[in-house]
């Protein structure tokens, strides 16, 4: 992980609390962690990869190929990355040897009863700013991805490198999003290599730097996945409700601009927010982490995905599994974990299998009858679809199931935001008490007593 800071957007928004904590019933494969080991109190592999098997995580990120991790992951069922360190970049890159080597050491005693997913050639290796490394980035991967082909794992282990936000140099409005000049030349080299082998662009987007980087109430809200009035870009048209989205679709349009590209997808390879920083660093809280990654679950759950990548949710891990005691740099650097060494969480965003949906918030006061017919909580007509989308994000966020709306589920279709904000707000309303105030989402919601339900979509509903 990388600090630094970069153009962002100027933003108008609305602040508002809202910290979510995020109910999964079961492992989402788009749901990934960060496992550094840059520490020297961490818990022992196979404590931790029974820790990994208690919560709905799918996927680990390692920065190496430490064995002892791979092997205590076998037959869990996770999808393992697994990591290049940049120095190995050299010899990797000017000996084909080198990298039969790595592969015949590092991957083929574990594949297939450890889930190697993608070997990461290089971490944030163009804004090292080492030319000489940079050069050899590429030849580094094709010759590591040449020795995945000798062991006949070509197209079942992937090959990639990673990136920081850095190689744009333009990133607002994201429509306008471009690679920097100074990396074009090799990155156009890397981005063929990936649609040639189907590999995913790796990147590292991180909200929390640009809240450094723009520290107002507003730019928090947006940055947190909390309602906001939103941002419109400026060349397309399109409003954009959070950060996060708007840092991936930055990174779509600069693909797309390098031409020919549009099919390679994207990947979170590192995205958090510290709990806790030094005095001179904004926004490092527990309840601002917590907000964060718990939003930001529930934003790739909804399955919504950005607006130049809609339907699907981009591949993310979350940065990081535990806290690095070693890491050099600002306290914050040392302050990203979800979890203690002692395996309990530092905060929950309900990523544990057990969770429980959380205590209903503290209420208004005023007195105010609740319903006694059967009735639903429902959108108001017109409501515009950025809207609908921070109101399924907040509803998702909050406790609820949300299953039904996802592929699959009986409430799936039709896939629109109108109708799965509608099943999300009406279950939100349904299970948080079913009191007025449960169903506002800022005057955007009305009840009814007309039952919505449809087909095999049941939305729940009830006399209290």
């Amino acid at each position: 992980m990388a600090s630094f800071s970069l153009p962002f957007f100027s933003f108008f928004l609305f602040a508002a609390a809202s910290s979510a904590v995020f109910y999964i019933a079961d492992s989402q494969s788009f749901i990934g962690v960060n496992y550094g080991q840059l520490s020297d109190n961490l818990p022992p592999p196979s404590a931790t990869a029974n820790l990994l098997r208690s919560t709905s995580i799918s996927k680990i990120r390692l920065y190496n190929a430490d064995p002892l991790i791979i092997k205590s992951l076998a037959n869990s069922g996770l999808g393992i990355v697994i990591g290049i360190a940049n120095g190995d970049i050299p010899a990797l890159a000017s000996n084909p040897n080198s990298a039969a080597q790595w592969i015949n050491t590092n991957l083929n005693p574990y594949y297939p009863a450890s889930n190697i997913l993608l070997i990461t050639v290089g971490n944030e290796v163009m804004s090292s700013m080492d030319q000489n490394l940079i050069s050899q980035l590429v030849p580094a991967m094709r010759n590591v991805q040449n020795a995945v082909n000798a062991a006949n794992l070509g197209g079942k282990v992937k090959v990639s490198t990673v990136h920081s936000m850095a190689v744009l140099s333009q990133s607002d409005p994201p429509s306008s999003g471009r690679i920097n000049p100074m990396f074009e030349g090799t990155m156009k080299e890397v981005v063929e290599f990936l649609k040639e082998n189907e590999s995913p662009f790796a990147i590292n987007p991180y909200p929390f730097f640009a809240y450094q980087s723009d520290p107002r109430d507003e730019t928090l809200a947006f940055c947190l996945f909390q309602p906001n009035s939103g941002r419109v870009d400026s060349g397309n048209g399109i409003k954009y409700m959070n950060m996060f989205d708007a840092q991936l679709d930055a990174v779509r349009s600069a693909l797309n601009a390098l031409g020919g590209f549009k099919d390679v997808e994207i990947m979170v390879a590192e995205t958090g927010w510290a709990y806790r920083g030094d005095s001179n660093e904004v926004g490092t809280s527990v309840e601002n982490a917590r907000a964060y990654n718990g939003n930001l679950i529930a934003h790739l759950r909804s399955m919504v995905g950005t607006p130049l990548m809609p339907g699907k949710s981009v591949d993310t891990y979350i940065f990081a599994l535990y806290d690095e005691n070693l890491k050099p740099g600002p306290t914050s650097e040392r302050a990203f974990g979800l979890f203690y060494p002692n395996l309990t969480m530092t905060y929950d965003v309900g990523l544990s299998k057990n969770s429980q949906t959380p205590t209903t918030p503290t209420t208004p006061t005023t007195p105010s009858s609740k319903p006694t017919a059967p009735v639903w909580c429902l959108p108001k007509a017109d409501i515009p679809d950025d809207q609908l989308q921070s109101n399924l994000d907040y509803a998702c966020g909050h406790g609820i199931d949300c299953g039904p709306i996802q592929p699959g589920g009986a409430c799936f279709e039709p896939n629109t935001i109108q109708s799965h904000a509608a099943y999300a707000m009406n279950l939100y309303y349904q299970s948080l008490g079913k009191n007025p105030w449960n169903c506002d989402f800022s005057q955007t919601a009305t009840l009814t007593s007309a039952n919505p339900s449809y087909n095999a979509c049941t939305y729940p509903g009830g006399s209290t």
